[in-house]
């Protein structure tokens, strides 16, 4: 059964909840929220096909280093987003192609996109008015 927000009786049960569907959501959002996952991920959506080389992310990825995006990668392909294929060439070529699940994943992050795109002036507004943090 899905739920959101709005089906909720009222927000303290959302804020509240300890089902296991909050805590894959929270598990989610830390996932998707680190410095690298979503912009790799976009970087693969516009690639031809979908797929890209180990070696044309990391140039698309500005500042990213060859470790982080290697342990990035390989998370994303432990979590079903991505494959990755090595072909037996000298030197070895390695292809990473989003998955079904990562192409299903490209929707949502477009509608959270959207809304930073929407709303993020709000809240630099609200942090230049509450001043630094102590």
């Amino acid at each position: 059964m899905k739920h959101s927000l709005k089906n909720r009786e009222s927000e303290t049960e959302y804020l509240f909840c300890k089902s296991e569907e909050a805590k894959d959501a929270r598990e989610f959002l830390t996932k998707v929220g680190d410095k690298w996952t979503i912009l790799l991920v976009a970087m693969l959506a516009k690639s031809p096909n979908r797929r890209a080389r180990f070696s044309e992310l990391r140039k698309k990825v500005e500042g990213i280093s060859q470790r982080m995006l290697t342990t990035t990668l390989r998370n994303l392909e432990r979590d079903g987003f991505v494959e990755r294929e090595v072909f037996p060439e000298v030197p070895p070529r390695v292809e990473y192609t989003l998955t079904p699940l990562g192409v299903n994943l490209l929707d949502p992050l477009q509608h959270l996109i959207d809304w930073v795109g929407e709303n993020w002036w709000k809240v630099k507004i609200s942090r230049r008015k509450f001043g630094p943090l102590k």
